[in-house]
């Protein structure tokens, strides 16, 4: 037992000290994932899976709010089908996985394993559509896809991932940049709201939209190492690939037309931002609305008079307000043991209830995220618990806030910039001219990408910091995942 006790509370590699180990000591410590024989494929335990469960589970609800419905695509697309857009396969060419035999009988034409799915939604809403009243057509994906990846790092960069990519088809370009957004706030609302990580919303570079967009939006999230994530994309694909598939409908005049496109999309790449927006050096710290257990109500002294019966009329009205909540009555392993584990897994209260605690009609509560210790009331501790979980949701959002802030800064010179970004991290505010030179010229330079055009533009003077010419964007730089 000492020996079990001791291998399981072995120190996470301090996040100062190794910010890549620390990251994958949480993972593999809470058994999140577990490498797979294949390099790049991880397999999610079902910690890890109720996490991307919490995820799916709040934005498939905002989804169907407003009017999507979701469906499902083959794995596999011919070859012929991925070349019929060019730009697209050139952009998706180094990380394919091709299927090129049935058993032992070579394929008279390659397949292609999803990287996406663009082109075999397009081919079937070719035959599927006629007329603009057919129109719109809103509909999503939840499924897996695989783009072969050189270096890996569970959730953050993996061969395959899962995720869902909306694909909805519109009358108007207008009908059809509206829901773009929409779809892009809703991401927003995925992060902030649920998942407590404040983000940074606007429009991709055209050297780092998708291929085959006519716009690209996304959210950019900072983490606890100053660098950035992109956390979600919404695509506004124009007429881009309903004219390569020749997908068309009679319009309103009695005219053959082509509809306006979109594609938009998030993966479980997010929880490895909530890892590494949240987490110390303890383990996960997990908001309350993303924890699959929000309450652990750990007895003391079990064997008393009483212990178990009140804790277990604990469980149950908290279980009765709604609150994700568990019990431990694992004899077997001792209670220093249980508060490490759960503080370990991230659980946002732990509640410990003894003796003393029933003659006193309180409980002991500890918030994950403080580590105190607080004393309170059972008269009415459904409510006191809910109201903790609420503040706790929101105080772990503003400290990320401040986090953000504190790492983000004006840059006033290029060539100090450069010097300092090393020593520097987190989010950079310059002008930008809006020529590729310089975009690529700053990513040479410096290893920093434009992360977006922000939304909210702020005048930050009237050149280029990195050619000097006149500006015509204030930009968001970092280094990035």
């Amino acid at each position: 037992m000492a020996k079990k006790e001791k291998d399981f509370v072995k120190e996470i590699t301090p996040m100062e000290e190794d910010f890549s180990r620390w990251y994958t000591d949480v993972i593999l410590k809470n058994e999140l994932v577990d490498y797979s024989p294949v390099k790049g494929f991880m397999v999610i335990r079902p910690y890890g899976y109720a996490l991307w469960e919490r995820i799916q589970g709040f934005a498939d609800e905002k989804f169907k709010a407003t009017g999507h419905k979701n469906m499902y695509f083959p794995l596999l697309i011919p070859e012929s089908l991925l070349t019929k857009e060019k730009e697209h396969v050139e952009g998706f060419a180094p990380e394919v996985a091709w299927v090129t035999h049935g058993g032992s009988q070579k394929l008279g034409e390659r397949l292609v394993i999803r990287p996406t799915s663009e082109t075999i939604i397009c081919h079937m809403y070719a035959k599927w559509l006629n007329s603009y009243r057919d129109l719109p057509y809103l509909y999503n994906q939840w499924c897996s896809v695989v783009r072969w990846e050189k270096a890996t790092r569970p959730f953050l960069r993996t061969s395959e991932f899962l995720w869902q990519e909306g694909h909805t088809l519109h009358e108007t370009n207008e009908e059809a940049q509206a829901e773009t957004l929409q779809m892009l706030d809703i991401y927003r609302q995925v992060a902030e709201d649920l998942m407590a990580i404040p983000v940074i919303t606007g429009q991709k570079s055209e050297k780092e939209k998708f291929a085959g967009a006519h716009a690209t939006y996304t959210m950019e999230a900072l983490m606890h190492d100053g660098q950035a994530l992109q956390a979600g994309t919404s695509h506004n694909l124009g007429q881009h690939f309903t004219k390569a598939f020749d997908i068309k409908f009679q319009g309103r005049n009695g005219q053959e037309q082509h509809p306006y496109h979109t594609s938009w999309g998030i993966s479980t790449r997010l929880i490895g931002g909530l890892i590494m927006v949240h987490s110390d050096n303890r383990g996960l710290v997990l908001p309350p609305k993303m924890a699959p257990i929000q309450v652990v109500i750990i007895p003391i002294a079990m064997n008393k008079e009483g212990v178990m019966e009140k804790a277990n009329n604990l469980y149950d009205s908290l279980k009765a307000a709604g609150i994700r909540v568990e019990l431990d009555d694992n004899k077997e392993n001792s209670t220093g043991w249980k508060f490490n584990q759960y503080e370990m897994k991230g659980y946002p209260i732990r509640i410990e209830i003894g003796p003393r605690d029933i003659e006193n009609n309180q409980v002991v509560a500890v918030r994950r995220d403080k580590l105190e210790k607080e004393t309170l009331s059972l008269d009415n501790i459904e409510e006191t618990i809910s109201s903790m979980l609420a503040s706790m949701q929101v105080d772990m959002f503003e400290k990320a806030k401040a986090h953000r802030e504190t790492h983000t800064y004006v840059v006033d010179d290029y060539e100090q910039y450069k010097k300092d970004l090393p020593n520097r991290p987190g989010f950079a505010k310059m002008m930008w001219c809006g020529d590729r030179e310089c975009e690529d010229k700053l990513k040479d330079e410096t290893g920093a990408s434009i992360r977006c055009i922000p939304f909210e533009q702020e005048n930050l003077g009237c050149k280029c910091h990195i050619c000097g010419k006149e500006a015509k964007h204030m930009i968001y730089v970092a280094r990035a995942y």
